[in-house]
């Protein structure tokens, strides 16, 4: 049964964001009850759907008095449970903070929690601007909920993730307060970076409201290349010769010929090339020169390519992409996954990879591992089909593995509710008590998201 709130706080509620956005029944509430792979799911007590930041503030507040534990939600495609209720909590959804206001002359924007990453792109791409931060969820990926994992995407190769996008930010603390810093200034050195400790944070300190973010120019030309090779170790050593040759690199993501199997099922794409090859590498480089001479200059040079295929304009470069874009799709359309971002050193990627296949072989031979990445950071999706929904022994096997490379267990995706128990695998015990720590100043009453990133109560 769906857990009861007394009236009167429903009503206080109500006032608040008017009785319309406070949703109570079954079906109202149950889009909001289960995440993008249908493995995390758990019952609210109410979904409330504040318009701007006083309204959640004065949500939070009334929360953080009555002492009920809150949610927050942005576009609901977080990989890790960890925007979703495990039962009883108040989901604040801030799909209704959604603004882009674009300064072009400061090449930034203003842009609400709750504005898609595509609004955004669609809002600057006016201005000849563009987000640096791009991903295959752009259509309902949040501003917000990218700040709160630290979302990095497909160039951070170039960029870096969300956390050195941000310039500053607004946000509400567990007992409603708003503390913001939307100054923009290049250099500051003003006390503590709120700002960059609410990126990663997974709304267990504070629940973003606002975000000041750099906007950059979009790039004149493009040229995608995709490449077939024979290992992952040939793949490394192409990136490594374009990370130190190719200063238009853009974007340089890895995908396996079993993945392309999936993805050329589902979305009934062409192979490629007429042979198959183990390994897939898709790169971009983008400039306000065209960058096409040089990329093949460059791969001209690098060892171990067996197949080639080139694209400069738009509907090419698209064309290419899709092999690589349409693997989430591809996984979730072909069951309920077990989905581990994880990074090791690029170094030990083919090795990791080697020993990756080995453990899955071993240990759980009947699953079906599908895995892709960012190659320029050594950054895994590893997708495991055919494991029951709730039997982790698999996970903590891959996840022991990345640590035994000194990796981390949580790339760009965050911990969740689903990695809580491996925190230490990454994390020092000190680290740990100034997590803590940290999250008990800010969230004294424990409401902000209970059970994400640590667990409810310590281990």
């Amino acid at each position: 049964m769906k857990p009861e709130l007394p009236d009167a706080f429903l009503c206080s509620l109500a006032a608040a964001v008017g009785e319309q956005h406070v949703l109570l029944a079954d079906d109202e509430r149950a889009p909001y009850e289960m995440d993008w792979t249908r493995r995390f799911q758990g019952r609210a007590a109410a979904v409330v759907r504040p318009a701007d930041t006083r309204a959640l503030s004065d949500v939070l507040r009334l929360c953080f008095e009555a002492g009920v534990a809150v949610v927050p939600q942005g576009g609901n495609t977080g990989l890790v449970g960890g925007s979703v209720p495990r039962g009883g909590e108040v989901v604040v959804s801030l799909r209704r903070l959604s603004h882009v206001d674009v300064d072009p002359v400061e090449e930034r924007a203003v842009v609400g929690a709750g504005t898609t990453l595509q609004q955004l792109q669609e809002a600057a791409a006016g201005h000849g601007l563009t987000f640096a931060v791009d991903m295959a969820s752009r259509g309902s990926a949040t501003l917000g909920g990218m700040v709160a994992t630290n979302a990095g995407g497909v160039h951070v190769v170039r960029y870096g993730p969300m956390r050195s996008q941000v310039l500053g930010f607004e946000a509400v603390l567990a007992d409603g307060t708003v503390i913001t810093r939307m100054t923009g200034l290049a250099k500051e050195s003003a006390g503590y970076d709120l700002g960059g400790l609410l990126c990663g944070s997974e709304g267990t300190l504070a629940v973003v409201s606002r975000v000041l973010v750099r906007l950059v120019p979009v790039p004149r030309y493009a040229a995608v290349a995709l490449l077939g090779l024979g290992s992952l170790a040939a793949a490394v050593e192409v990136v490594t010769t374009l990370r130190r040759e190719l200063p238009s690199l853009l974007a340089a993501e890895v995908f396996f010929d079993d993945g392309l199997a999936l993805v050329r099922e589902h979305a009934g794409l062409p192979r490629p090339f007429d042979r198959p090859h183990p390994v897939y590498l898709l790169v971009e480089a983008a400039d306000e020169a065209d960058p096409a001479g040089e990329l093949a200059t460059v791969l001209a040079k690098a060892p171990g390519v067996g197949d080639s295929a080139f694209a400069t304009d738009s509907r090419e470069r698209t064309r290419l992409w899709a092999y690589r874009e349409r693997h989430t799709e591809a996984v979730n359309a072909a069951g309920v996954p077990h989905k581990l971002d994880v990074s090791v050193p690029l170094a030990a990627a083919a090795a990791f990879e080697v020993e990756l296949r080995a453990l899955l072989a071993k240990e759980a031979a009947g699953a079906r591992l599908v895995l892709f990445g960012h190659l320029a950071e050594a950054n895994f999706h590893v997708n495991l089909l055919g494991l029951p929904r709730d039997d982790e022994r698999i996970d903590r096997g891959v996840l022991e593995l990345v640590a035994a490379f000194e990796g981390s267990i949580s790339s760009e995706h965050g911990v969740g509710v689903a990695k809580t128990r491996y925190l230490q695998l990454s994390r020092t015990e000190g680290e740990l008590q100034a997590m803590r720590a940290i999250k008990a100043a800010l969230d004294p009453g424990g409401i902000l998201n209970p059970g994400v990133i640590f667990t409810a109560t310590p281990e």
